[in-house]
């Protein structure tokens, strides 16, 4: 095997690692509640823009 076969190889392997990576943490981590809570935010102060037609 060339020496450049070999960058090559660890680029790729390093590649589809990182992609294995973002794929698992987005399916079976969850950083938040998940559903359609408000998480903990108070939104009663906010008005609603009365202008938008």
């Amino acid at each position: 095997m060339n020496f450049q076969f070999i960058i090559v190889l660890l680029l790729f392997g390093t590649a589809v690692f990182y992609v294995c990576r973002m794929v698992y943490k987005n399916l079976f981590t969850k950083k938040s509640c998940g559903g359609n809570c408000k998480c903990g935010v108070d939104f009663s102060a906010v008005e609603p823009d009365k202008s938008f037609k």
